[in-house]
């Protein structure tokens, strides 16, 4: 329960600072914007919602396609990770209207900030404990 926590508020956490540093990712909230019939009105809620979308997927997901491309990672020595990461990323931005994240290097930017907040994350919880 504790990483699926971490996961989600490292990935809101990261897409927002991406909005602020990367430049090409944006997060605007429509007019339209809504949640299974709820309007999200202020555009932290959007933020929380892809947060909670992309925990999810890092959480569920990406262990899955980590063990299906072990092969793949051990020969590009861990990098092909970032691949994954960018591709979930994508997935997102497919998935919602509001999230942007355009070409190679803005994904590129964005899961490196992801990743990295996710090191520091579970770097800390592993003390904890």
């Amino acid at each position: 329960m504790q990483k699926l926590l971490s996961n989600v508020i490292t990935a809101t956490l990261g897409l927002w600072l991406a909005t602020m540093l990367v430049p090409g990712v944006s997060v605007v909230l429509r007019a339209d914007s809504n949640f299974f019939g709820f309007s999200l009105t202020q555009l932290w809620q959007m933020f929380l919602l892809l947060g909670i979308t992309l925990g999810l997927v890092n959480y569920f997901v990406k262990p899955v396609l980590d063990t299906l491309t072990l092969p793949i990672r051990i020969i590009t020595l861990g990098l092909f990770s970032l691949v994954i990461n960018m591709g979930l990323v994508w997935g997102v931005d497919y998935l919602f209207r509001e999230f942007t994240a355009p070409l190679f290097y803005p994904l590129f930017w964005t899961a490196v900030i992801i990743w990295a907040l996710n090191v520091i994350a579970n770097n800390f919880l592993s003390k904890q404990e």
